[in-house]
């Protein structure tokens, strides 16, 4: 049984608190939270919590194993590390940090100190994402040529973070999850209708070595919410769409061969148009088998999906998209 201490009981807070509850290898004995009207709130679900307003109170106790850290991705690093330091194990929201090296920093105590640190990607553990990455691997897809993103909405502008870093992170975790080839180069472009100059248009491009490409396209202001991934191969060609009910993935046998005439003067296509396939996909609650994954790896010892390795990948991924967009979009190098 792993005792854990949720910090911050915000918009994300909840989630975690019901599945960890509901985890029969857990006990969820803190929630901490700055607002008594959120701990007011908390206390009606869960009347044998302690809650406190301070993220001290669950650092200091020796029995708690676990922190689970929903909080501004600024207060991520002096949490974690706090929490580290005095021997938690740690589950961090996402974006794990507010920047690489903060997250390498991290990655380093926690090897120090042998603790499980793992970052909430929750996506990767999304029956419809779970299956692409089968389809990928199984080689349905064939060679990926590009992946294209599209997450936009109208709203929430935040005071503290651009698009890129609200948005951006869920896709490119998917991104890296399902192509295990790291991306070279990074070159984004954006757009800021405030005065705080935070972006709240962007769009940015991964380059690869083999010629795959992808694109994110984050928006705060468009009238309708699209949630939608689109990847393709040289077989078939896979379409995500989180805003569906039932059928969010389905599969095109959908493709094309490029040729050139004898005297390679002149481009040849030919287009195929097949059947479109709706793979059956696993219901299940992402954030059920996220919370098992984390206790798993302080129980089991395993390493889990949605590792700091990858967490500190998507920050560093966002933090050069960022470098770009201060540099009159720039193309800046990755070294993971």
């Amino acid at each position: 049984m792993v005792k854990v201490g949720i910090i911050g009981y915000g918009y994300w807070g909840p989630n975690l608190a019901r599945n960890f509850f509901g985890n029969p290898r857990a006990e969820l004995k803190y929630i901490a939270d700055n607002r008594q009207e959120r701990l007011k709130l908390a206390g009606q679900l869960y009347p044998k919590t302690v809650f406190t307003e301070t993220p001290h109170q669950v650092m200091n106790d020796p029995e708690v194993d676990a922190v689970i850290i929903a909080t501004p991705v600024f207060s991520h690093y002096e949490l974690a590390k706090e929490a580290l330091q005095k021997g938690k194990h740690v589950l961090l929201e996402k974006p794990m940090t507010a920047s690489s090296k903060d997250a390498l920093a991290l990655i380093d105590l926690a090897e120090e100190k042998g603790l499980s640190l793992m970052v909430d990607h929750t996506f990767l553990y999304n029956g419809a994402v779970r299956k692409i990455k089968d389809l990928v691997e199984d080689n349905t897809v064939g060679n990926i040529q590009y992946f294209d993103s599209t997450r936009i909405n109208l709203g929430l502008f935040q005071p503290d973070i651009n698009v890129l870093w609200d948005l951006a992170p869920h896709d490119i975790s998917i991104l890296l999850h399902v192509i295990e080839e790291k991306p070279i180069s990074v070159q984004s472009t954006g757009i800021s209708h405030t005065d705080n100059g935070l972006e709240n248009i962007a769009y940015m491009s991964l380059k690869y070595k083999d010629g795959i490409i992808a694109h994110f396209n984050c928006s705060w202001t468009s009238p309708v919410k699209i949630r939608m991934i689109l990847i393709g191969g040289d077989k078939k060609m896979l379409v995500y769409n989180d805003m569906e009910a039932s059928e969010k993935v389905k599969v095109y046998d959908t493709g094309y061969e490029v040729k050139s005439d004898a005297d390679k003067q002149k481009i040849l296509v030919d287009y195929r148009a097949g059947d479109i396939y709706v793979p059956k996909l696993d219901t299940t609650e992402a954030l059920k088998y996220m919370s098992e994954d984390f206790i798993a790896s302080i129980l089991d010892g395993i390493q889990p999906l949605s590792n700091n390795t990858l967490g500190y990948q998507v920050v560093r991924i966002i933090e050069a998209a960022e470098e770009s967009l201060r540099n009159g979009s720039k193309e800046i190098l990755l070294n993971f």
